[in-house]
């Protein structure tokens, strides 16, 4: 049997990121209205059948997709299941398990995630309907305020439970604790917050005794506030991004996969390339992109059966683009 340090490793594959389609109903449905479309539920089989049909792009460029439990559950029309559609193009299955965020009781504009009752039988259920790593988000804000202690500490708990109910059931978790981009910020605000939400994970981790090479991290890279005025480079993100992680992230974990916030689907790439020309980093620095990954290709399909092709070349372009960028060898003029 493959034991999740072997899932993990397959996780960041040379080249390879990770598909998040894992979005929630009511982000598909904002999504969907973007483009005037009826978030059905065949509309939304259709539209992710689309992307893990795309035979280049799975078999090539993509080591493991997120679903949302609807998605893990559903069938082509042919009847066949997206999840051996998956699984046929060599790629792993994964599942989104936690609740989403909600109001942590008597603070201030904070959030933990939720989702941990029953856990532990909905992991299993999962495996047996074929997902070998699961997903679990914790959100940290940036204000004058926040985050406070308390919403560092409660995040961190609940993701190391969460781990370790994962690796109790033989599922790699991707440990997911994102500094929002949202707010005025500067970068060394977003490094510093980052920085000690990290060390209070891996913390947690540990004392959960959660085998640090059978996780994938997925953090955010380090970034000023989308209010905030003065840009950073992408050179000066990546460096800052890499510094970080070599004070909070050990060397057992395999491999990160970054997250792409509320950056472009360029940007989410080229930041992605400066992060790999960047020499000596004891980690796989790959991606798992939702947005960055799917905006394209989200607007070349339209809800149109006749756009399903120019749906799927777009999509197979930003992976091949985020491929390249993973192993640092993308440049602009590739974008075509």
């Amino acid at each position: 049997m493959t034991n999740i340090n072997e899932i993990a490793k397959q996780m960041v594959a040379d080249g390879k990121g990770i598909l998040a389609a894992d979005e929630s109903s009511g982000t598909i449905k904002k999504r969907f209205d973007g483009i005037n479309v009826d978030s059905s539920e065949e509309n939304r089989m259709n539209y992710r059948r689309i992307l893990l049909e795309s035979k280049e792009a799975m078999e090539n460029y993509i080591s493991g997709v997120i679903l949302f439990d609807e998605t893990i559950r559903q069938s082509n029309s042919a009847g066949e299941k997206l999840v051996d559609i998956i699984k046929k193009s060599g790629t792993l299955p994964g599942i989104k398990v936690d609740m989403g965020a909600k109001s942590l009781a008597k603070m201030q504009d904070e959030t933990v995630t939720e989702g941990l009752d029953g856990l532990r039988e909905r992991l299993q259920e999962y495996s047996e309907l074929g997902a070998k790593f699961a997903k679990w988000r914790a959100v940290i804000s940036i204000s004058e305020k926040n985050p406070s202690h308390l919403c560092i500490d409660a995040n961190a708990h609940a993701l190391a439970r969460y781990a370790a109910l994962c690796q109790e059931s033989e599922i790699v978790p991707i440990v997911e604790p994102e500094v929002l981009m949202d707010g005025s910020h500067s970068i060394q605000k977003c490094y510093d917050v980052t920085k000690k939400t990290l060390l209070k994970v891996f913390d947690n981790l540990l004392l959960h005794n959660v085998d640090l090479k059978g996780i994938c991290l997925k953090p955010n890279m380090i970034i000023g506030g989308s209010e905030n005025s003065q840009r950073s480079t992408s050179k000066e993100i990546a460096q800052m991004t890499v510094d970080c992680f070599k004070e909070c992230v050990p060397e057992e974990v395999p491999g990160i996969v970054f997250l792409s916030g509320g950056q472009s689907e360029i940007e989410a790439t080229e930041n992605l390339n400066e992060i790999n020309k960047i020499e000596n980093t004891p980690w796989k620095l790959s991606f798992s992109y939702g947005r960055a990954l799917q905006s394209s290709a989200l607007k070349a399909w339209q809800g149109k059966l006749e756009n399903e092709d120019l749906c799927s070349k777009a999509f197979t372009h930003r992976a091949k683009m985020n491929s390249l960028a993973s192993e640092g060898s993308w440049s602009n003029q590739q974008e075509g």
